[in-house]
């Protein structure tokens, strides 16, 4: 007989999800195990393989889960009524405005993805390549001139964007809402005055 679905079933996913996060940040994913993950979130082990069958299926999930509502939010702005300096601001704001709470999430990538299959790394390397596209083409249109011109240098200055951007959590691991905007135009701030200044 096919077992059916508990009516909580997603918010009992979504708890995992959320303190199988903190599991794996604070301990390394090579040293928690399941049963560790299981008994944080107040369940047995036999149940959290209810929900996942191994932990790199649990990986899979928390950073697909992560990205992809991540990427869906980052693409589906409205940009094109402002100009590009203005884009970035926004899009520095939007990533940072949705990096709160994620801390965990955004800590394990780094360890978690290699360490999963060839195709679900193609997915999740996937929703990555959309959000730093969206980062490059602002940025080739604040500086046609050279950055729209010279691939290489585009690619280091899209990528130290999102270097001062996903190492905010270790800087103000407690940081509000207002600091986190304050920070996204000093990213802005930076980057444009690096790329508009001629020397």
């Amino acid at each position: 007989m096919v077992r059916t679905i508990a009516k909580d079933h997603d918010d009992k996913r979504r708890h995992i999800l959320k303190v199988a996060a903190e599991v794996f940040a604070r301990e390394g994913i090579a040293r928690a195990s399941m049963n560790e993950v299981a008994r944080a979130c107040g369940i047995s082990k036999a149940n959290i393989y209810h929900y996942y069958s191994s932990k790199d299926d649990l990986i899979f999930d928390i950073l697909d889960s992560y990205l992809s509502e991540l990427r869906d939010w980052i693409c589906d702005l409205s940009l094109d009524a402002l100009s590009p300096a203005e884009q970035l601001r926004a899009v520095t704001r939007e990533f940072l405005l949705a990096y709160d709470g994620m801390d965990h999430q955004h800590k394990i990538q780094g360890e978690g993805l290699p360490l999963l299959p060839e195709d679900k790394q193609t997915i999740l390397k996937g929703y990555q390549r959309d959000l730093v596209a969206v980062v490059s083409r602002i940025l080739q249109g604040c500086a046609p001139e050279t950055l729209g011109q010279d691939r290489a240098q585009c690619r280091d200055v899209t990528m130290s964007v999102f270097g001062m951007l996903n190492w905010f959590y270790m800087w103000q691991p407690k940081a509000t809402k207002d600091a986190r905007i304050a920070y996204a135009g000093s990213i802005a701030d930076l980057t444009l005055n690096g790329i508009t200044t001629k020397t």
